[in-house]
């Protein structure tokens, strides 16, 4: 009896914990692509030049991390555009409110 209430309790913590997850991964995925685009838009801003005197490999790297948010590869691009900011010694702003 005692092992069947074992297994019943394992089982439903199972199921419980594979509904969970989606929900948490999702509210993951959601705000790593709200900190990408936030990071975008505050460097295209501040950081890309649009006259002669422009960023040159800067800008390569600013586009890549604009794709690389748009592909769903949040992390990388996030990397990619707090380095560069950290490059020209400025603060990466802080993360957006839920």
């Amino acid at each position: 009896m005692h092992s069947l209430l074992l297994r019943s309790t394992f089982v439903v913590s199972v199921a419980l914990a594979a509904q969970i997850m989606p929900a948490a991964t999702a509210s993951a995925q959601a705000d790593l692509k709200a900190r990408c685009s936030q990071l975008v838009s505050y460097y295209t801003r501040y950081g890309s030049s649009r006259g002669e005197d422009t960023d040159g490999n800067r800008d390569f790297i600013r586009i890549g991390a604009e794709l690389d948010c748009q592909n769903d590869r949040y992390e990388r691009g996030i990397d990619a555009l707090e380095t560069l900011m950290k490059g020209k010694n400025w603060s990466v702003p802080p993360l957006p409110r839920s």
